[in-house]
C-alpha cells in the first residue's frame, strides 16, 4: 500500500515539474514582453543600436516587472532539472514519516518555497542588470557586457568562486541533502516551504556566481541557459560533480586571463 502511494506521488510531482519546466522554458524562449525572443536574441551578434530600445537606467515599472520575470521564470527552467531528485526524496521521506496522507501536497510546498529563494535573486539580480546598463557596463539590447575587460573579470571570479569553502559546501549539500532533509524537517506546509526555502538558499550559495555568467554571454542567449543548466546538472546530479566544479573553475579562470592579455 504505501508503495503505491509514493508511486503515486512520484508521478503527481513528476508530472507538475515537467509542466512547470516546460510552461518556463517556453516562456523564456519566446521572450514574453520582451523586444526580441530569447531565439533571435541569440541568433544577432549586435543589437547595441536597434531602435527602440529600452534607454538604459530608465525602466519604466513595467519593464522593470518583465525583467524580473524574465530572470525567475528562467530560473525556474534551469534549476528544476537539478532539484527534481531532492523533491522527490522529500516525498519519500514524508511517506515514511506521520506525514504519509499530505506528501505530495506538502512537497509542493517544499517547491514552492525553493522557487521563492530563486525569486529572491531574481530580484537582485534584475537590480543588477539596471544599475549595470545605468553605468554603461551592460547593453540594454543584448544584454550582455560591452566591453571585454568586465566580461573576463566575471570569468575569473567565477572560476575563483568555484574553489572557495562556500562553493563546496553548498554544492556538497545540493549533492548530498538527505541529512538536511532529516535533521531539519519541520511540520506543516509551511515548514515544508520553508525548509524549501533553506534548500534554495544552499542552491543559491552553490550556483548565483554561475548566474553571473549571463551577464557574460548574454541573458537571453540560449546557449548559455542551457549550458548552464546543464553544468549545474552535472555538478549536482553525477558522481564526477566536484572534479567537473574545479575544472570548470580552472576554464574560467584560464579563458578570463586570456581575454585580458589579449585585449591589454
Amino acid at each position: 500500500m504505501a508503495e503505491r502511494l509514493l508511486r503515486r506521488d512520484r508521478v503527481v510531482l513528476a508530472t507538475l515539474i515537467f509542466v512547470l519546466f516546460a510552461l518556463a522554458a517556453i516562456y523564456t524562449v519566446t521572450g514574453v514582453g520582451m523586444s526580441m525572443s530569447a531565439v533571435e536574441m541569440t541568433a544577432m551578434r549586435d543589437m547595441r543600436d536597434m531602435p527602440g530600445a529600452i534607454a538604459p537606467g530608465q525602466w519604466p515599472p513595467g519593464y522593470a516587472l518583465l525583467v524580473f520575470l524574465m530572470w525567475w521564470i528562467m530560473m525556474i527552467a534551469m534549476m528544476l532539472p537539478s532539484v527534481t531528485p531532492t523533491v522527490l526524496l522529500y516525498t519519500a521521506l514524508l511517506r515514511r514519516g506521520s506525514d504519509l496522507e499530505r506528501a505530495a501536497f506538502m512537497s509542493s510546498c517544499f517547491l514552492a518555497g525553493y522557487l521563492l529563494a530563486w525569486a529572491g535573486f531574481s530580484v537582485a539580480a534584475a537590480l543588477a542588470q539596471w544599475a549595470l546598463e545605468a553605468g554603461g557596463y551592460v547593453s540594454a539590447a543584448m544584454m550582455t557586457f560591452i566591453d571585454s575587460t568586465p566580461f573576463a573579470l566575471v570569468l575569473i571570479a567565477t572560476g575563483v568562486f568555484q574553489f572557495t569553502p562556500l562553493k563546496q559546501s553548498c554544492l556538497s549539500h545540493c549533492r548530498s541533502p538527505v541529512h538536511f532533509l532529516t535533521w531539519r524537517r519541520r511540520s506543516g506546509p509551511v515548514g515544508a516551504m520553508v525548509m524549501g526555502c533553506e534548500h534554495g538558499a544552499y542552491c543559491l550559495g552553490c550556483c548565483w556566481f554561475l548566474m553571473a555568467l549571463l551577464f557574460a554571454g548574454g541573458v537571453m542567449n540560449l546557449y548559455w541557459i542551457v549550458g548552464l543548466a546543464a553544468f549545474v546538472a552535472v555538478e549536482k546530479l553525477t558522481p564526477y560533480g566536484v572534479v567537473t566544479s574545479k575544472l570548470a573553475g580552472a576554464a574560467l579562470i584560464a579563458w578570463g586571463t586570456s581575454v585580458l592579455v589579449i585585449s591589454a
